[in-house]
Protein backbone atom coordinates (compact mmCIF):
# COMPACT_ATOMS: atom_id res chain seq x y z
CA UNK A 1 0.00 0.00 0.00
CA UNK A 2 1.99 3.16 -1.21
CA UNK A 3 1.22 6.59 -1.92
CA UNK A 4 0.90 9.61 0.29
CA UNK A 5 -2.40 10.11 2.06
CA UNK A 6 -5.01 11.56 0.58
CA UNK A 7 -7.06 14.40 0.93
CA UNK A 8 -10.34 12.46 1.14
CA UNK A 9 -12.76 13.20 4.19
CA UNK A 10 -11.64 10.88 7.19
CA UNK A 11 -15.30 10.07 8.95
CA UNK A 12 -13.93 9.69 12.63
CA UNK A 13 -17.30 10.10 14.29
CA UNK A 14 -20.15 8.52 12.40
CA UNK A 15 -20.68 5.68 10.01
CA UNK A 16 -19.32 4.57 6.53
CA UNK A 17 -22.19 2.07 6.48
CA UNK A 18 -24.35 3.78 3.09
CA UNK A 19 -21.26 3.46 0.93
CA UNK A 20 -22.11 -0.14 1.26
CA UNK A 21 -24.81 -0.64 -0.49
CA UNK A 22 -24.68 -4.20 -1.88
CA UNK A 23 -24.39 -5.58 1.88
CA UNK A 24 -27.35 -3.29 2.67
CA UNK A 25 -29.56 -4.80 -0.05
CA UNK A 26 -28.57 -8.04 0.68
CA UNK A 27 -29.63 -8.09 4.47
CA UNK A 28 -32.60 -6.24 3.14
CA UNK A 29 -33.63 -9.63 1.42
CA UNK A 30 -32.56 -11.68 4.16
CA UNK A 31 -29.33 -13.24 2.81
CA UNK A 32 -26.48 -14.39 5.10
CA UNK A 33 -23.95 -11.34 4.22
CA UNK A 34 -19.97 -11.06 5.28
CA UNK A 35 -19.28 -8.74 7.77
CA UNK A 36 -17.58 -5.78 6.16
CA UNK A 37 -15.58 -5.05 9.12
CA UNK A 38 -13.77 -7.56 11.43
CA UNK A 39 -12.98 -6.24 15.23
CA UNK A 40 -10.38 -8.43 16.70
CA UNK A 41 -7.39 -9.13 18.82
CA UNK A 42 -5.16 -11.60 18.66
CA UNK A 43 -4.06 -12.02 22.33
CA UNK A 44 -5.94 -11.27 25.24
CA UNK A 45 -2.53 -10.49 27.02
CA UNK A 46 -1.56 -6.40 27.35
CA UNK A 47 1.44 -5.10 28.67
CA UNK A 48 -0.47 -1.76 30.21
CA UNK A 49 -2.82 -1.53 32.95
CA UNK A 50 -5.27 1.24 32.09
CA UNK A 51 -7.66 2.43 34.63
CA UNK A 52 -10.54 2.68 31.68
CA UNK A 53 -9.96 -0.86 30.22
CA UNK A 54 -13.37 -2.50 29.15
CA UNK A 55 -11.12 -5.83 28.45
CA UNK A 56 -11.20 -6.50 32.12
CA UNK A 57 -15.06 -6.81 31.82
CA UNK A 58 -14.43 -9.46 28.66
CA UNK A 59 -12.83 -12.28 30.59
CA UNK A 60 -13.64 -15.50 28.51
CA UNK A 61 -12.18 -19.35 28.18
CA UNK A 62 -8.20 -18.70 26.41
CA UNK A 63 -7.24 -19.93 23.43
CA UNK A 64 -3.70 -19.51 21.44
CA UNK A 65 -4.25 -17.58 18.21
CA UNK A 66 -1.07 -19.02 16.12
CA UNK A 67 0.22 -18.24 13.19
CA UNK A 68 -2.09 -21.62 11.66
CA UNK A 69 -5.29 -20.00 13.25
CA UNK A 70 -4.90 -16.73 12.23
CA UNK A 71 -3.52 -17.34 8.73
CA UNK A 72 -6.53 -19.85 7.75
CA UNK A 73 -8.82 -17.23 9.42
CA UNK A 74 -7.85 -14.10 6.81
CA UNK A 75 -7.84 -16.78 4.27
CA UNK A 76 -11.08 -17.66 5.00
CA UNK A 77 -12.20 -14.08 5.49
CA UNK A 78 -10.67 -12.62 1.87
CA UNK A 79 -12.83 -15.90 0.82
CA UNK A 80 -16.31 -15.20 2.43
CA UNK A 81 -15.73 -10.96 1.12
CA UNK A 82 -14.96 -9.94 4.49
CA UNK A 83 -13.26 -6.10 3.61
CA UNK A 84 -11.10 -5.07 6.48
CA UNK A 85 -9.68 -6.18 9.72
CA UNK A 86 -8.35 -4.71 12.49
CA UNK A 87 -6.43 -5.45 15.50
CA UNK A 88 -8.15 -3.31 18.20
CA UNK A 89 -11.01 -5.28 20.57
CA UNK A 90 -9.26 -7.04 23.71
CA UNK A 91 -5.94 -7.39 23.77
CA UNK A 92 -2.09 -5.26 23.09
CA UNK A 93 -2.39 -6.95 19.31
CA UNK A 94 1.11 -6.30 18.73
CA UNK A 95 2.45 -8.22 21.93
CA UNK A 96 1.62 -11.67 19.94
CA UNK A 97 4.37 -13.17 17.98
CA UNK A 98 2.26 -13.43 14.85
CA UNK A 99 1.33 -9.95 14.66
CA UNK A 100 3.35 -8.34 11.66
CA UNK A 101 3.05 -11.83 9.65
CA UNK A 102 -0.84 -11.77 9.80
CA UNK A 103 -1.04 -8.05 9.07
CA UNK A 104 1.25 -8.72 5.76
CA UNK A 105 -0.79 -11.98 5.01
CA UNK A 106 -4.01 -10.03 5.64
CA UNK A 107 -2.41 -7.19 2.69
CA UNK A 108 -1.53 -9.35 0.58
CA UNK A 109 -4.97 -11.27 0.40
CA UNK A 110 -6.55 -7.71 -0.56
CA UNK A 111 -7.93 -7.16 3.25
CA UNK A 112 -7.62 -4.05 4.78
CA UNK A 113 -5.72 -4.04 7.93
CA UNK A 114 -5.28 -1.45 10.57
CA UNK A 115 -4.20 -1.47 14.21
CA UNK A 116 -5.09 -0.04 17.54
CA UNK A 117 -2.14 -0.13 19.89
CA UNK A 118 -0.36 1.30 23.26
CA UNK A 119 2.37 1.51 20.39
CA UNK A 120 4.98 0.36 23.55
CA UNK A 121 6.81 -2.40 21.61
CA UNK A 122 6.52 -0.26 17.98
CA UNK A 123 10.11 0.29 17.77
CA UNK A 124 11.86 1.59 14.74
CA UNK A 125 12.62 -1.81 13.09
CA UNK A 126 8.65 -3.05 14.07
CA UNK A 127 7.33 -0.36 12.30
CA UNK A 128 9.43 -0.86 8.88
CA UNK A 129 7.99 -3.77 8.94
CA UNK A 130 4.02 -3.29 9.22
CA UNK A 131 3.44 0.26 8.50
CA UNK A 132 2.86 -0.42 4.18
CA UNK A 133 0.68 -3.05 5.23
CA UNK A 134 -1.73 -0.99 7.34
CA UNK A 135 -4.52 1.32 6.19
CA UNK A 136 -4.77 2.94 9.43
CA UNK A 137 -2.26 2.50 12.92
CA UNK A 138 -4.08 4.18 16.16
CA UNK A 139 -1.87 4.82 19.10
CA UNK A 140 -4.36 4.75 22.69
CA UNK A 141 -2.68 7.30 24.77
CA UNK A 142 -4.66 9.18 27.43
CA UNK A 143 -2.74 11.93 29.00
CA UNK A 144 -0.54 14.04 27.49
CA UNK A 145 2.28 14.63 30.86
CA UNK A 146 4.29 11.58 31.95
CA UNK A 147 2.98 11.27 35.58
CA UNK A 148 -0.68 11.47 34.58
CA UNK A 149 0.14 8.74 32.02
CA UNK A 150 1.72 6.82 34.39
CA UNK A 151 -1.32 6.58 36.44
CA UNK A 152 -4.21 6.17 33.75
CA UNK A 153 -2.37 4.07 31.89
CA UNK A 154 -0.81 1.84 34.47
CA UNK A 155 2.83 1.83 33.53
CA UNK A 156 6.14 3.50 34.62
CA UNK A 157 6.62 7.11 33.76
CA UNK A 158 9.24 6.56 31.47
CA UNK A 159 7.10 4.49 28.95
CA UNK A 160 5.52 7.73 28.05
CA UNK A 161 8.69 8.84 26.44
CA UNK A 162 9.02 5.63 24.53
CA UNK A 163 5.91 6.06 23.14
CA UNK A 164 6.43 9.54 22.08
CA UNK A 165 9.36 8.13 20.39
CA UNK A 166 7.73 5.49 18.66
CA UNK A 167 4.77 8.17 17.47
CA UNK A 168 7.94 10.02 16.14
CA UNK A 169 9.30 7.36 14.08
CA UNK A 170 5.64 6.36 12.53
CA UNK A 171 5.76 9.71 11.00
CA UNK A 172 9.12 9.88 10.46
CA UNK A 173 9.03 6.31 8.23
CA UNK A 174 5.92 7.31 6.89
CA UNK A 175 7.16 10.23 4.84
CA UNK A 176 10.44 8.76 3.92
CA UNK A 177 8.42 6.21 1.93
CA UNK A 178 5.51 8.05 1.06
CA UNK A 179 3.09 5.50 2.65
CA UNK A 180 -0.81 5.81 2.67
CA UNK A 181 -1.43 4.68 6.11
CA UNK A 182 -3.28 7.20 8.39
CA UNK A 183 -1.44 7.22 11.87
CA UNK A 184 -3.71 8.99 15.07
CA UNK A 185 -3.92 8.95 18.67
CA UNK A 186 -7.08 8.50 20.65
CA UNK A 187 -7.84 9.26 24.41
CA UNK A 188 -10.01 7.16 25.79
CA UNK A 189 -11.68 10.05 27.80
CA UNK A 190 -13.13 10.15 31.45
CA UNK A 191 -14.26 13.28 32.79
CA UNK A 192 -11.68 13.22 35.68
CA UNK A 193 -9.09 13.45 33.03
CA UNK A 194 -9.89 17.04 31.96
CA UNK A 195 -6.30 18.13 32.78
CA UNK A 196 -4.88 15.95 30.34
CA UNK A 197 -7.28 17.27 27.51
CA UNK A 198 -5.03 20.14 26.61
CA UNK A 199 -1.24 18.39 27.36
CA UNK A 200 -2.67 16.15 25.03
CA UNK A 201 -3.73 18.17 22.06
CA UNK A 202 -0.21 20.35 22.25
CA UNK A 203 2.14 16.59 22.55
CA UNK A 204 -0.10 16.02 19.29
CA UNK A 205 0.67 19.35 17.48
CA UNK A 206 4.37 18.28 18.58
CA UNK A 207 4.76 15.00 17.47
CA UNK A 208 2.31 15.56 14.14
CA UNK A 209 0.19 12.72 14.12
CA UNK A 210 -2.85 12.75 11.10
CA UNK A 211 -5.54 13.66 14.11
CA UNK A 212 -5.78 12.79 17.14
CA UNK A 213 -9.31 11.75 18.51
CA UNK A 214 -11.10 12.01 21.80
CA UNK A 215 -14.01 9.71 22.71
CA UNK A 216 -15.74 8.81 25.33
CA UNK A 217 -15.08 5.41 27.65
CA UNK A 218 -17.88 2.89 27.17
CA UNK A 219 -19.08 0.95 30.30
CA UNK A 220 -20.64 -1.92 31.11
CA UNK A 221 -24.54 -2.52 32.22
CA UNK A 222 -24.11 -2.49 35.27
CA UNK A 223 -21.67 0.62 34.91
CA UNK A 224 -18.71 -1.23 36.28
CA UNK A 225 -16.40 1.32 35.50
CA UNK A 226 -18.22 4.07 37.17
CA UNK A 227 -17.92 6.56 34.06
CA UNK A 228 -19.64 10.13 35.03
CA UNK A 229 -22.09 10.69 31.72
CA UNK A 230 -22.84 13.93 32.92
CA UNK A 231 -19.29 14.92 34.00
CA UNK A 232 -18.64 15.36 30.55
CA UNK A 233 -20.57 18.69 30.03
CA UNK A 234 -17.94 20.37 32.33
CA UNK A 235 -15.59 19.17 29.35
CA UNK A 236 -17.19 21.19 26.72
CA UNK A 237 -15.03 24.49 26.50
CA UNK A 238 -11.83 22.47 27.12
CA UNK A 239 -12.09 20.19 23.91
CA UNK A 240 -13.76 23.16 21.76
CA UNK A 241 -10.43 24.54 22.59
CA UNK A 242 -8.21 21.62 21.96
CA UNK A 243 -9.88 21.29 18.61
CA UNK A 244 -8.83 25.05 17.71
CA UNK A 245 -5.37 23.35 17.57
CA UNK A 246 -5.67 21.89 14.72
CA UNK A 247 -3.77 22.75 11.97
CA UNK A 248 -3.30 21.92 7.96
CA UNK A 249 -1.81 18.71 8.70
CA UNK A 250 -3.12 17.57 12.27
CA UNK A 251 -6.49 17.35 13.00
CA UNK A 252 -7.83 17.33 16.57
CA UNK A 253 -11.31 15.09 16.47
CA UNK A 254 -13.91 15.18 19.32
CA UNK A 255 -16.60 12.46 19.42
CA UNK A 256 -19.06 14.79 19.98
CA UNK A 257 -22.23 12.27 18.82
CA UNK A 258 -21.52 9.38 21.48
CA UNK A 259 -19.99 12.07 24.20
CA UNK A 260 -23.08 13.92 24.02
CA UNK A 261 -25.23 11.16 24.20
CA UNK A 262 -23.80 10.11 27.53
CA UNK A 263 -24.05 6.36 27.52
CA UNK A 264 -27.91 6.51 25.93
CA UNK A 265 -29.16 4.81 22.92
CA UNK A 266 -31.85 5.98 20.45
CA UNK A 267 -32.60 2.49 19.30
CA UNK A 268 -33.85 -0.86 21.00
CA UNK A 269 -32.55 -3.58 17.57
CA UNK A 270 -28.88 -4.52 17.20
CA UNK A 271 -28.74 -4.18 13.46
CA UNK A 272 -24.91 -3.68 13.08
CA UNK A 273 -23.07 -7.13 14.35
CA UNK A 274 -23.88 -8.48 10.84
CA UNK A 275 -22.14 -5.65 9.00
CA UNK A 276 -19.50 -5.29 11.98
CA UNK A 277 -18.23 -8.20 14.19
CA UNK A 278 -16.17 -8.65 16.74
CA UNK A 279 -13.66 -11.26 18.33
CA UNK A 280 -11.75 -11.87 21.28
CA UNK A 281 -8.08 -11.97 21.35
CA UNK A 282 -8.89 -15.89 22.73
CA UNK A 283 -10.22 -16.65 19.75
CA UNK A 284 -14.32 -16.30 20.65
CA UNK A 285 -16.27 -15.10 17.69
CA UNK A 286 -19.31 -13.35 19.38
CA UNK A 287 -21.59 -10.16 18.22
CA UNK A 288 -19.38 -7.33 19.70
CA UNK A 289 -16.49 -6.97 22.73
CA UNK A 290 -19.66 -6.12 24.96
CA UNK A 291 -20.41 -9.86 25.02
CA UNK A 292 -17.32 -11.14 25.38
CA UNK A 293 -18.00 -12.59 29.08
CA UNK A 294 -18.53 -16.16 29.95
CA UNK A 295 -21.62 -14.55 31.68
CA UNK A 296 -23.37 -14.00 27.92
CA UNK A 297 -22.48 -17.55 26.62
CA UNK A 298 -25.73 -17.63 24.85
CA UNK A 299 -24.00 -15.21 22.43
CA UNK A 300 -20.74 -17.31 21.87
CA UNK A 301 -20.90 -18.69 18.87
CA UNK A 302 -17.09 -20.17 18.06
CA UNK A 303 -13.70 -20.32 18.85
CA UNK A 304 -11.34 -19.75 15.59
CA UNK A 305 -8.35 -21.96 17.29
CA UNK A 306 -10.88 -24.79 17.27
CA UNK A 307 -12.93 -24.35 13.67
CA UNK A 308 -12.47 -22.14 10.63
CA UNK A 309 -13.99 -18.98 10.62
CA UNK A 310 -16.09 -19.43 7.27
CA UNK A 311 -17.37 -22.14 8.76
CA UNK A 312 -18.65 -20.98 12.02
CA UNK A 313 -19.98 -17.76 9.86
CA UNK A 314 -22.13 -20.30 7.87
CA UNK A 315 -23.26 -21.56 10.50
CA UNK A 316 -26.73 -21.72 11.88
CA UNK A 317 -25.77 -20.52 15.09
CA UNK A 318 -23.98 -17.32 14.09
CA UNK A 319 -27.53 -16.24 12.75
CA UNK A 320 -29.62 -17.56 15.01
CA UNK A 321 -27.79 -14.77 17.38
CA UNK A 322 -27.60 -12.34 14.82
CA UNK A 323 -31.44 -12.73 14.24
CA UNK A 324 -32.44 -12.65 17.72
CA UNK A 325 -30.04 -9.07 18.48
CA UNK A 326 -32.15 -7.62 15.39
CA UNK A 327 -35.81 -9.26 16.88
CA UNK A 328 -38.27 -7.35 19.60
CA UNK A 329 -36.78 -10.16 22.33
CA UNK A 330 -33.71 -8.13 22.27
CA UNK A 331 -33.39 -4.39 23.85
CA UNK A 332 -30.10 -2.76 23.37
CA UNK A 333 -31.21 0.03 26.02
CA UNK A 334 -31.03 -2.54 29.46
CA UNK A 335 -29.25 -5.47 27.98
CA UNK A 336 -26.24 -3.66 26.86
CA UNK A 337 -23.44 -1.66 28.00
CA UNK A 338 -23.13 1.74 26.67
CA UNK A 339 -22.56 2.88 22.91
CA UNK A 340 -20.53 -0.06 21.23
CA UNK A 341 -18.37 -0.04 18.65
CA UNK A 342 -21.81 -1.06 16.31
CA UNK A 343 -23.52 2.07 17.52
CA UNK A 344 -23.18 4.23 15.08
CA UNK A 345 -23.97 1.89 12.72
CA UNK A 346 -26.97 0.80 14.53
CA UNK A 347 -28.40 3.98 14.64
CA UNK A 348 -28.60 4.56 11.08
CA UNK A 349 -29.34 1.12 10.32
CA UNK A 350 -32.22 1.48 12.86
CA UNK A 351 -33.31 4.67 11.66
CA UNK A 352 -33.51 3.25 7.78
CA UNK A 353 -35.87 0.33 8.74
CA UNK A 354 -38.03 2.72 10.57
CA UNK A 355 -38.09 5.00 7.58
CA UNK A 356 -36.29 7.87 8.77
CA UNK A 357 -33.19 7.94 7.36
CA UNK A 358 -32.28 7.28 3.41
CA UNK A 359 -29.65 4.97 3.07
CA UNK A 360 -29.02 5.61 -0.53
CA UNK A 361 -25.26 5.72 -1.92
CA UNK A 362 -23.89 9.15 -0.70
CA UNK A 363 -22.56 11.73 -3.86
CA UNK A 364 -19.38 12.53 -4.49
CA UNK A 365 -15.73 11.01 -3.64
CA UNK A 366 -15.41 8.02 -0.92
CA UNK A 367 -14.00 8.37 2.54
CA UNK A 368 -10.88 7.18 3.41
CA UNK A 369 -11.03 3.98 5.62
CA UNK A 370 -14.09 2.80 3.68
CA UNK A 371 -13.33 -1.10 4.65
CA UNK A 372 -13.64 -0.04 8.55
CA UNK A 373 -17.18 1.56 8.96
Amino acid sequence: MTGMTDHTELILDGTKIAWHQDRIKAWERGERIAPITIDMALTRACNFACEYCYAMLQENDRRVINRKVIFDFLDDCAEIGVKGVSFVSDGESTISPVFSGAVRHGDELGLSMACGTNGFVLTERKLEDILAHLTYLRVNISAGERDRYAKIMGVKKHWFDRVCENIRDMMAIKKEHGLGVTIGMQMVLMPEYKDQILPLARLGKELRPDYLIFKHCSDSEDGDLGVDYEGYDGLYDTLREAEALSDDGYKVVVKWSKIEAKGKRSYQRCYGPPFIIQLSGSGLVAPCGMLFNERYKKFHIGNICEQRFKDIWASDKYWQVMNYLASPDFNAQVMCGSLCLQHKANEALDAYRKGQLDLQAPSGPPPRHLSFI
